[in-house]
């Protein structure tokens, strides 16, 4: 029985081998990229969310603690007025509204902590996003260079950014000199 599972061991490295062959690496890592980057583009649309949604609890705590103030008047004209029974319905709903600012001063603690959580999430994530474009970009040129030997020595003199005109090396040895004479 050891034996068969040698064989079938081998015969899944030879095939995964095989796969690795046909499949072309730099389009399955350029996929991957583009799916954390699609990942990363819906934490960053629920961080604004979260955003609208706080932005929308504290309005209506800010309605509800005007409303407070409307009771508190409504009261006052009520015991001028002598009008016990009408006050207690009042006193009923400033009650009913004290206990829905806090339910709602409760939800926005949460959702300010579960926005914190996302958001350092989010960066974390961007952060790792980052730095694996940067290694795709490494093994892109590493893939490059493997299946062009005779273009690996030129292939960074081949970006544009890393030309330097004749102007910048003039302005650069004044500065060397300059900075030179004046110690």
């Amino acid at each position: 029985m050891t034996i068969v599972n040698r064989i079938t061991q081998l015969f899944k490295a030879d095939f995964h081998a095989v796969l690795d062959h046909i499949e072309e690496p730099e389009l399955l890592l350029r996929q991957a990229i583009r799916d954390m980057e699609a990942e990363l583009a819906r934490q960053e649309q629920q961080v604004r969310n979260d955003g609208r949604e706080q932005a929308g609890m504290t309005l209506r705590q800010k309605q509800l603690e005007q409303r407070l103030r409307e009771f508190d008047e409504e009261l006052d004209l009520c015991f001028g007025s002598g009008k016990d029974d009408l006050a207690k319905g009042l006193i009923r709903r400033k009650l009913e509204t004290q206990r829905l600012i806090l339910q709602l001063a409760n939800r926005q603690d949460l959702q300010s902590q579960a926005t914190v959580r996302r958001q350092a999430l989010f960066t974390e994530n961007r952060n790792t996003l980052d730095g694996l474009r940067q290694k795709a970009d490494l093994f892109v040129l590493h893939a490059a260079s493997r299946r062009n030997p005779d273009e690996s020595d030129h292939a960074p003199c081949m970006n544009q950014n890393a030309v330097v005109s004749d102007d910048e090396v003039e302005v650069a040895f004044l500065r060397e000199q300059e900075a030179r004479s004046a110690s």
